[in-house]
This record gives C-alpha cells, structure tokens and sequence, in this order.
C-alpha cells in the first residue's frame, strides 16, 4: 500500500478508448490498496488546436486570456477520465489547478510553481477519492489562470507528489523509458534502467525530450524517484532517481542532440569592460534564453562574441544584436540557423579522463567540424553543422559503447 501519483500525457488519453485504458491503470493500482492522485495533460493536439483557433483572431493573442484557453485542454481531459471512473464505480473527483492550490508566478505561457498547498487533495485522499488534477496550470497571486509551458504537466505531477509526500510518481508517455539516444536516430539505441538526476538533467536541457526540466529540478530538490514508463504496455520503464555514487557508473550514459538552436556572432567587439553586460542585458530584456558563449582572443583590443539562443528566437536575437552591436562599434552581425548540438553525458565523466579527446577524435573522423564547445562536470556539447547532426550522434553512441547487443 503507498500513495501514488500518476501522470498521463496527452497520447495516453488522445481519445475516449485511451482514456478509458488509463483507468483500467488506475483501477489496478487503487484495487491494489494504493491511494492514487492522477495528473493529466491535454488530449493529444487540443493544446495546439486552441492555439490555432486564438491565432485566426489575433495573430498575438493576450497571454493573459490565452492561459484561460489553454488552460481548458486539461479541464476536458480531466473531466472525461473522471466521468469514466464514476462510470465504472470508482469514486473519482476532478480538480483544476487552482483548486489543488498550484500556486505560480504571474508570467502568463511559462509560469514557475512557487508553492502547492494541495490541503484539499489530501483532504480527498483521506476521505478513498481517486482525485484527478489537471496539470500544467495553477493560478497566480491575484487568482489568474497560469500555465507552465509545454511539458507543464511533468512539472505538476512531482510538485504535487513532493506536497503530498508521495511514494512514487510514475510518469506515463508514448515511449518506455529513456534511451541512450533517439530511438528514432539511433536504431541501437538502449532504454536505461537508472539514471541519475544530475544526466537527467543535462539530458533534458540538451534535447532529450521525454521528461520537462523543471520537472527534474523538483524531483532532485525533493528526492522524489520517477518512473518513466509505456501508457501502452506493462514493462518496466526507467526509474530517475539519486543513484549510490559509490556505484561504478560508465563513463557516457547517453548521447543527445538538439536541432532548435541558432548561432550569432558579433564581430570585433571592443575588449573592455562592461560591453559583454551591454549585449547580454538586452537579450535577457527580451526574455530570450543563452546557451553557449564563445569569445574570441583579443586582438587590437577587439574580440568576436559568439552565443547560441532558440532557433524560434532567432531573429528577434538577430534584431538585437544588430542594434546593440551599432551602438558599441562592432563591425558586424552574423547569424547561422542551421546549427545542431551534440553532447554526451554521463556521472560517470567525473572520474574518467579523456572523454573529450575521443569525442573530438570521432567527430573528426566523420570530416565533422566542431564551432564551438561547452562543457560541464558530467556533459561535453559540440555546434556543428545540422545536416551533420544524426550521423554525429549514431558514431558517438557506437564509439562510447552504447549500442544495444545485435
């Protein structure tokens, strides 16, 4: 017996008879003597849907009203799912973000949680209710419906189960578990068994796309284990948690790309201080996310800066680039969209050496050339050219040993 929480994507409950297998799951593991909090995205499509329908009126619909839109994707699954346990017997009750006191920031389309309160869930639990929760959303200071962007319901999901102390969050998507790369890349891929928090981490800021990053950030501050598994089958998936680092961990877990980032360059920025704050202040202004810098040796007291931002941010960092770069004296602004970033990740990188040499070696002998390189304790990240992205990480994955037996 334990108190579970359980999160179901949007393919998981895409239509009636989807729905309906997720409460067959359900009802297994309430039959088993379990307490069960269920955590629900929208029906696959419905969020992309409503946005469309808010874009043929507005083509910048108010963000404010959109979360209010949006927010109904997850209130329609929620209820439906509800409605079907109470069909079959089972005393369900539904409830939107605001009701199981999700507590966010006011930044209306990517809101942070800032607290759950949860006091009626428990209240419900107490009381034998299976109680559903539409994720992704919550509710600000002043009462307004907030959502917490795409792949928002992972992030409710181990909020709530950190709240309600909960003894497992089980995380249910159309994939099995996390693999060593894309499956749909690298056909010799492996699905892992463990991973730790930290390259779940790193994994899921750099493109791996199973599992929200915000949502493993609460995990690992909670130290609240997730399992990731199938809606569609009953295999065990991959359990993310604190791994006992006294155990021997392979030095590359994973390998990862990332196709959604564009590159700028500045060229010959004056080499003085205050002009990195000057350029990089405007693109926080703008609320546009940095990922990797790279600035050039100085030469005659001038230096190139390099950065990566979002592709979908692109030419708004482009537009301020180029105004802030008028302004300081650079010479020119340079933009490439069709970049990829290739890492490998893994604790294991802690305590063995020479993991950049081979990766850079391997690189090398597909003819691929390297722009830029950002490392950490336990990842090494490449930019190099797009088209050259799925061939970079099949002969990285075959060259840290990460294929599956044939």
């Amino acid at each position: 017996m334990g108190l579970i929480v359980k999160k179901f994507g949007g393919t998981s409950v895409g239509d009636l008879d989807r729905i309906r297998n997720v409460a067959n799951r359900i009802i297994k593991t309430y039959n088993a003597g379990n307490k069960v909090v269920v955590i629900l995205s929208a029906m696959s499509g419905a969020t992309d849907s409503l946005i469309h329908m808010a874009e043929k009126i507005s083509p910048t619909p108010d963000k404010r009203e959109l979360d209010v839109l949006l927010a109904t994707g997850e209130q329609t699954s929620a209820a439906l799912l509800s409605i079907t346990l109470i069909s079959m017997g089972y005393p369900a009750l539904s409830l939107l973000g605001h009701q199981a006191e999700v507590m966010t920031t006011c930044a209306f389309g990517d809101a942070r949680i800032v607290g759950v309160g949860a006091n009626r869930i428990k209240q419900l639990i107490h009381a034998g209710r299976i109680v559903i929760v539409a994720g992704f959303q919550g509710c600000d200071e002043e009462g307004n419906i907030t959502t917490l962007g795409r792949g928002g319901s992972d992030t409710s999901a181990v909020a709530i189960a950190a709240a309600i102390n909960a003894d497992a969050c089980e995380i249910y998507t159309d994939v099995d578990g996390i693999y060593t790369a894309d499956p749909n890349v690298c056909e010799k891929a492996r699905k892992i068994g463990r991973v730790d928090f930290d390259e779940m981490l790193e994994m899921a800021s750099l493109g791996a796309k199973v599992l929200q990053i915000r949502s493993v950030e609460i995990a690992k501050k909670y130290n609240i284990p997730i399992h990731v598994r199938s809606s569609f089958n009953e295999e065990e998936g991959t359990m993310v948690m604190d791994v006992d680092s006294s155990i021997e961990s392979p030095m590359v877990s994973g390998v990862t790309h990332n196709i959604n980032e564009a590159r700028i360059t500045i060229k010959t920025v004056p080499d003085q201080p205050g002009i990195a704050s000057k350029i990089f202040s405007a693109i926080a202004d703008a609320g546009i996310l940095v990922d990797m810098i790279i600035q050039s040796s100085p030469s005659n007291k001038q230096n190139d800066l390099s950065f990566t931002v979002p592709k979908k941010d692109f030419n708004a960092a482009m537009s301020i680039g180029k105004k802030v770069g008028k302004k300081i004296g650079a010479t020119d602004v340079l933009g490439d969209s069709n970049i990829a970033k290739v890492s490998v990740t893994g604790v294991g990188m802690r305590s063995h050496h020479g993991v950049a040499a081979k990766m850079f070696t391997v690189l090398a002998k597909e003819n691929i050339n390297i722009s830029m390189i950002s490392t950490s304790e336990i990842r090494i990240s490449c930019i190099i050219e797009e088209k050259y992205a799925e061939l970079a990480v099949r002969a990285l994955h075959t060259a840290f040993g990460l294929d599956k037996e044939e």
